[in-house]
């Protein structure tokens, strides 16, 4: 079972002294692509293995229609996960797009493109940041509900920075195409 700090709690580095808080991360994955379920479990592994990083939980799969994807983009699954860590946002991110390269993400011109896996940081604590390597909280996150309605699922009085409640941005936003697949689940290692 993964051991969740007390998020009151300061990590010091034993090394440099420096002081490093913990914050809680949202997490939102995504695959159209190849073993789509596979990629999911991945992501999820590779973000639990790590350091500094733990995972909490892991919502439900959705099974989701492509948003302004290509024309012929097949369906997405898709999961929120939380976890707490004490990685700087940019870190966290340099992370999540390695996992994206050894699930062969390949980047392309076209916007939405298909991918084997896609990683996205929703939210990290209260951090802001905007530049051309990350944007906090998430740009779009407020009118996704492949992200919203896994993330209600996890915490119904979750609130996305600078948006709101994310109950009440659910109900702002079309759910149709994203429908719970309970025949599979993603396990935290």
């Amino acid at each position: 079972m993964t051991e969740t700090p007390n998020p009151h709690i300061i990590d010091a580095d034993a090394l440099t002294g420096e002081m490093h808080p913990i914050r809680r991360v949202v997490v939102s994955i995504g695959s159209n692509l190849g073993d789509r379920l596979d990629a999911l479990q991945g992501a999820v592994n590779a973000l639990a293995d790590t350091p500094d990083v733990w995972l909490t939980s892991v919502s439900s799969v959705y099974e989701t229609e492509p948003v302004g994807a290509p024309e012929g983009s097949k369906n997405y699954l898709n999961a929120v996960v939380l976890l707490d860590t004490t990685l700087p946002a940019h870190r966290l991110m340099e992370r999540a797009l390695t996992v994206e390269v050894a699930f062969d993400r390949e980047r392309t011109d076209v916007r939405n493109a298909p991918r084997t896996l896609d990683i996205d940081l929703i939210q990290v604590g209260d951090r802001r940041a905007n530049d051309d390597t990350l944007v906090l909280p998430h740009p779009r996150a407020a009118e996704r509900g492949f992200v919203l309605v896994p993330w209600h699922e996890l915490e119904s009085d979750a609130v996305l920075l600078d948006h709101g409640p994310v109950a009440e941005l659910l109900e702002k936003v079309d759910t149709t195409g994203v429908v719970k697949r309970e025949d599979i689940a993603l396990e935290l290692p």
